[in-house]
């Protein structure tokens, strides 16, 4: 019986230590593969235009994932933020270094994020 209550409490706390996953389901293809979309979703995470909800989400775990190298994001929310930067990286690299300025601005953690999500 012990062992069954520290296996649940070790499963609540593991599921505790991810970001919310009801953004999952973004189509991050939809997202990239629209100019005017995705530079939406630049201009709100880079602070220069305004987010929806679902956006305003994503960019309030950005800091820290970035800094953790997106150690509590699910296997969804990786490959939806490896696609984006994948993508804004090739279609608008100014964007890209700003993002990258925000987010890291004594670029000591992009590099290990990017390798975390690498294969995601």
């Amino acid at each position: 019986m012990k062992c069954f209550l520290v296996f649940s409490a070790v499963l609540v706390l593991a599921a505790a230590q991810q970001y919310s996953s009801e953004n999952d389901d973004l189509d991050i293809e939809a997202v990239v593969k629209d100019p005017e979309t995705l530079k939406v979703f630049v201009e709100c995470f880079n602070d220069k235009g305004s987010c929806n909800e679902q956006m305003a989400d994503f960019k309030k775990d950005i800091p820290e994932a970035v800094v953790e190298s997106c150690s509590k994001c699910t296997a969804a929310q990786k490959h939806i933020f490896r696609r984006f930067l994948e993508v804004l990286k090739v279609e608008n690299a100014q964007e890209y270094q700003n993002f990258k300025q925000k987010y890291d601005p004594q670029d000591k953690h992009f590099a290990a994020l990017e390798a975390a999500i690498a294969n995601a």
